[in-house]
């Protein structure tokens, strides 16, 4: 009697567990890489370097659905961490290195943050390997670009794209017929952009999906790949149309890659692990 009531208890704490396991990975918030970069920062009575990002994009993700997850510089690790995140944003921010498209720097160029575009280059290579949904944001799509052997027009005419610091242009841009963009956001939007330099060479594998009046891409999608896009605007600025966050949050909660976290998830295996000791113990 004692054996038989000791048998059906771990039956039924198996039971309990797997259910358990599938309940939270099917209810739990894609989580989404925000790459961050480094730059002196003041708080309280402190100035020192920081890993920070604008808390838009932090905003942008949690109103989406997704838990955001900061990735500043380092000296390696890009894979071990795609493993563990289910989507890809690769924000805004400084002028890439023009060596990294053969070119030499337009005096106009801000001054390069080599270890950035080395630490974003190798999530966005890891990503894509993985087919985890990306979203570039402006710098995000250049670098997308770049990766992918495109090149960059270094300075856009004054007052076109970029007009006084830290103010955002706003223009509507047009959308392709049939692209992925086109079906999140409609045949035309109204966006918001501050850059001073924009797509030239299309990189390989990828379709310009939009463009504005005076003719610069404003999208780019790479056929083939679950969701990897890049615009050349901010959508993270505008908390009234996160059409392009849930986007990617969808593709998120549907990519391969978290359906195959149900097996590998490091809480599934904590429980799996001590559900078979119960069982090696009785």
């Amino acid at each position: 009697m004692t054996d038989m009531t000791d048998v059906t208890d771990v039956t039924d704490v198996t039971d309990v567990t797997e259910v358990t396991d599938v309940t939270r990975e099917e209810g739990r918030r894609p989580l989404i890489g925000i790459s961050s970069y480094q730059e002196d920062a003041a708080w309280s009575v402190w100035n020192q370097c920081a890993s920070l990002v604008p808390q838009t994009y932090v905003d942008a993700v949690v109103r989406a659905g997704g838990t955001p997850v900061l990735l500043p510089p380092q000296p390696g690790g890009a894979g071990h961490l795609l493993d563990a995140l289910d989507g890809l944003v690769l924000a805004g921010g400084s002028d890439i290195d023009p060596a990294r498209y053969a070119a030499a720097p337009d005096p106009r160029t801000g001054p390069p943050q080599r270890g950035r575009d080395d630490w974003e280059s190798r999530l966005l290579g890891a990503a894509l390997a993985r087919d985890l949904p990306v979203l570039g944001v402006c710098r995000g799509m250049q670098l997308l670009n770049v990766a992918l052997g495109g090149s960059l027009v270094q300075h856009l005419p004054d007052g076109s794209h970029q007009t006084v610091p830290a103010r955002f242009v706003r223009h509507r841009v047009g959308l392709a017929d049939g692209s992925r963009l086109a079906a999140v956001l409609g045949p035309a939007t109204e966006v918001s952009c501050y850059h001073h330099q924009a797509v030239d060479r299309i990189g390989t594998g990828l379709r310009a999906t939009a463009h504005s009046a005076d003719g610069t891409v404003e999208a780019l999608e790479l056929t083939g790949h679950r969701f990897a896009l890049g615009v050349q605007w901010h959508p993270e600025t505008d908390p009234d149309d996160d059409r392009l966050f849930h986007a990617l949050i969808t593709a998120s909660r549907t990519d391969s890659h978290t359906a195959s976290q149900a097996t590998s998830h490091p809480v599934s295996r904590t429980t799996s692990r001590t559900a078979t000791q119960r069982e090696t113990t009785r």
